[in-house]
């Protein structure tokens, strides 16, 4: 069993890592995880962070790693909302968007060219929205009612906390299902969107790159429906007893990116 999940890591050349429960908890990063990244740097393998929290943006993301000692660039970070402006302009060129999102996703939006409305726009596009109100709520059910197409940029039910775990994207698009009876078109993790646009940006190959991450249901299925290795670390949602009734079997499990660093070191 040791020998399958040294040899998983050692045929990595890309981890995509996953960061709330993964990398860090709220603002605390985790025991060893500082030293695994500089394990795969010694040992010439390649990592990008990609998390499906689309409340913040890549910049923001640098700033917070850089407060954690964790130096990165523009290329070795993406989110679900990064995926989700690629996918409109290539299936949905010009077409206006109502968005449930953060001023943050806003911004990154309208950066991108992506035009936003508030009336009557050709679509809705859920993100996780830490500014939502009822208001958003009751605009964006009446417009998918009105015939705008529904997509969100993840599937996430909640997001981890230092104090436990809130409402995500998942859960406002479930709300807004149980209302107008429509269903998401989501991108992030564990989507082909997702895959595709990251070894596309990487030029990876696929059976050398792993999705890594403490959630089977995105980071991990990310990796195993889509031709890569999922693999799970249990410093966050998921744990062990989890595993006994998952319809995401991962190809390893390992207790953290530490135990990860370390078996790679051999």
């Amino acid at each position: 069993m040791k020998e399958q999940r040294v040899s998983l890591l050692e045929k990595t050349e890309l981890f995509v890592l996953d960061m709330d429960g993964t990398f860090y908890l709220g603002e605390h990063i985790l025991e060893g995880a500082l030293e695994f990244l500089q394990t795969l740097k010694e040992t010439g393998r390649r990592y990008l962070f990609f998390t499906n929290n689309s409340s913040k943006s890549a910049e923001s993301y640098i700033e917070k790693l850089r407060r954690m000692d964790c130096s990165i660039d523009s290329s070795q970070i993406m989110t679900s909302g990064d995926v989700m402006i690629e996918y409109l302009k290539h299936y949905y060129p010009e077409k206006t968007v109502y968005l449930l999102g953060t001023p943050t996703l806003c911004e990154s939006f309208q950066k991108a060219g992506i035009p936003l409305t508030e009336e009557r726009p050709n679509l809705v596009v859920v993100g996780f929205d830490t500014t939502l109100t009822y208001h958003k709520l009751e605009r964006a059910c009446s417009y998918i009612r009105d015939g705008a197409a529904f997509l969100a940029t993840h599937l996430d039910i909640n997001c981890p906390t230092e104090d436990g775990f809130i409402p995500d994207c998942g859960s406002f698009c479930a709300a807004i299902t149980l209302s107008t009876g429509k269903t998401p078109k989501y991108v992030g993790k564990p989507f082909p969107e997702t895959v595709e646009m990251i070894l596309e940006k990487t030029g990876a190959a696929r059976d050398r790159t792993a999705f890594v991450g403490d959630r089977l249901y995105t980071d991990v299925a990310a990796g195993v429906n889509n031709g890569a290795a999922g693999l799970l670390v249990l410093t966050g949602e998921t744990k062990r007893e989890d595993l006994d009734h998952a319809m995401v079997r991962p190809d390893g499990v390992y207790l953290s990116l530490k135990e990860m660093g370390e078996l790679l070191r051999g």
